[in-house]
């Protein structure tokens, strides 16, 4: 299982030449299982606390209950981001259901969120009772994080079925894409340079730009620079 309790604010953030790219209001992270989407997500909601005063993460997974934003509660709980999740979360029970409080995403206007949507056409369908309000308010990023790594993804065709089915399930389309392609602690410059490529393929495929490249914190400074719209990752810990 992957440990979340002793996450810290991703190093480097600040030291950016650039500041980081502005997000809609809503932030939905999707992919196919083992894409890392969870990871980006928290990471993501760390770095928007930085800029904004209410940050919250949703979280949609009702596909894997293993590997879950709850596991950041405390490290939530310390910067101030809300955490909306089913109350089965990380639990043996494992049931289709939204969190109670999932409205909030759409009705309070000065929240911005990021939820981390299930890893499939299964799990985007979760997605599909509050995506009218979503796409009604207009306000809205449907990101793809692609893994060129994952078994089910190596190719740029293959990713872009999986997402399509997605896309079918969840009833939101998507507008841009994370390369998240990494090999966990192994992950070093070549693999992420050999990435590039693959990303902008499906880029090109789907007609929706790369709007960042995920990279380790450890080797950001090889990388800052030679790749656009780079973002420093905190790695899950396992237990």
């Amino acid at each position: 299982m992957k440990d979340f309790t002793r996450f810290s604010r991703p190093a480097g953030i600040a030291k950016q030449k650039k500041p980081m790219r502005d997000f809609k209001r809503i932030t939905l992270l999707c992919g196919h299982y083992g894409s890392g989407k969870t990871n980006v997500a928290v990471n993501l909601a760390v770095a928007l606390r930085e800029r904004y005063p209410r940050v919250a993460v949703a979280d949609l997974d009702i596909v894997n209950p293993y590997f879950r934003s709850k596991d950041s509660r405390g490290q939530f709980e310390d910067l101030g981001i809300r955490l909306i999740c089913s109350e089965y979360a990380n639990t043996n029970v494992d049931l289709p259901a939204l969190p109670q409080d999932m409205y909030a995403v759409t009705d309070d206007k000065d929240l911005r969120v990021v939820i981390d949507v299930g890893g499939d056409d299964r799990g985007a369908l979760a997605l599909g009772r509050i995506a009218p309000r979503i796409l009604e308010e207009k306000d809205y990023e449907m990101l793809a994080v692609i893994n060129a790594s994952r078994p089910l993804t190596r190719t740029p065709q293959d990713t872009v079925d999986v997402l399509r089915e997605i896309e079918a399930a969840g009833g939101i389309p998507f507008t841009g894409i994370v390369n998240n392609t990494n090999l966990g602690r192994e992950t070093d410059p070549d693999v992420i340079f050999d990435s590039v490529s693959y990303a902008e393929t499906v880029s090109n495929l789907m007609s929706i730009p790369v709007v960042m490249t995920s990279v380790p914190k450890e080797i950001f400074p090889k990388l800052q620079g030679k790749i656009e719209n780079l973002f420093p990752l905190e790695l899950q810990k396992k237990l």
